[in-house]
C-alpha cells in the first residue's frame, strides 16, 4: 500500500476524529509474513475476541487451523460445514440434543436464510488481520473496519452516501465476523460496492464494548470516503458540536 494513503488517512482521521479509535483491516495471503500468527485454540474461541488483540495494536494472521469457532471458518472463507442440526442450533433448539440460539423463529426460517447466503470461499491461506497505522508497503487491504461508537458511525454512514445517490450502507443478519470480513469482501468488486455496519451478533456482542459496533468498508469505496472528506459536512459546524463529544 501507498505511504502517502496511509498518512493521509491518519491525518485526517486525526484532524476530524481526534482520539477516535483508528480501524483495523484484513486481506489474505499465501505469502510468509512476519506477522505473528495466531496459536491453535484448544476449545471454541471467538474470532471477535481475538481481534481485540489487533485493535490494541498486534497484527495477526490467522488460518483455517487457527479460526476456533466454526461460524468464524465459513464467514473468513475456510473450509466448514454447518451440519444437519443448524437449523436448530440458530432457532428452537432440540431438547437434549441442541441448545437453540433463538435468532430466527424456527427451524424451516432458518432454512430460507441459508440459501440466501452467497457462498464464500477464501482466496488464499491464511488472512491478515492490522490496525490501520502498522500498515506497511507490502500489504494490500482488502477492507477497512472501524469498531465506532454512535457519533463516529453517524460520520462514517454520512461519508460513505456523500457521493451517492442510493443508500451505500447496508445490515445483513449474520454472524459478527460476517458483518466485518465475508459482507464486505464480498461487495469489494461492485462497481459501487457497500459498506455493512454490524455487532448485532447477540453471540459477539460480549467481545466489543457495550456502545460500540462496527463498520466495514471495501477498499474501494474506503478509498472514495477519505478523497471526499475534506468537502464533505466534516468541515461544517455542525459536526463540530459533534466532534467535540468524541
Amino acid at each position: 500500500m501507498e505511504t502517502g494513503l496511509k498518512e493521509e488517512f491518519l491525518s485526517k482521521w486525526q484532524k476530524y476524529f481526534g482520539q477516535a479509535e483508528l480501524p483495523i483491516t484484513f486481506y489474505y495471503t499465501d505469502q510468509e509474513n512476519s506477522t505473528q500468527k495466531l496459536k491453535v485454540p484448544s476449545g471454541h474461541q471467538c474470532v471477535i475476541g481475538v481481534l481485540s488483540r489487533v485493535r490494541k495494536g498486534t497484527a495477526l494472521c490467522l488460518d483455517e487451523k487457527t479460526v476456533g469457532c466454526g461460524g468464524g471458518k465459513r464467514c473468513l472463507g475456510f473450509p466448514f460445514e454447518s451440519g444437519p442440526d443448524f437449523k436448530y442450533f440458530l432457532s428452537t433448539g432440540l431438547p437434549g440434543r441442541v441448545e437453540g440460539e433463538r435468532y430466527k423463529k424456527s427451524p424451516e426460517l432458518v432454512e430460507q436464510v441459508v440459501k440466501g447466503w452467497a457462498l464464500f470461499k477464501a482466496p488464499a491461506r491464511t488472512i491478515v488481520f492490522k490496525r490501520w497505522d502498522l500498515l506497511e508497503t507490502a500489504d494490500e487491504p482488502e477492507v477497512v473496519i472501524f469498531f465506532a461508537k454512535p457519533n463516529v458511525l453517524s460520520a462514517l454512514f454520512t461519508l460513505a452516501n456523500f457521493d451517492e445517490s442510493e443508500d451505500r450502507v447496508y445490515t445483513p443478519f449474520g454472524a459478527g465476523c460476517s458483518s466485518i470480513v465475508q459482507n464486505p469482501y464480498l461487495e469489494k468488486e461492485k462497481d459501487s460496492p457497500r459498506c455493512v455496519i454490524g455487532m448485532f451478533d447477540i453471540s459477539a456482542r460480549p467481545f466489543v464494548e457495550k456502545d460500540v459496533l462496527t463498520f466495514a468498508a471495501p477498499m474501494k469505496k474506503f478509498l472514495a470516503m477519505v478523497v471526499n472528506m475534506d468537502e464533505s459536512f466534516l468541515i461544517t459546524h455542525s459536526w463540530e458540536k459533534v466532534k467535540k463529544r468524541i
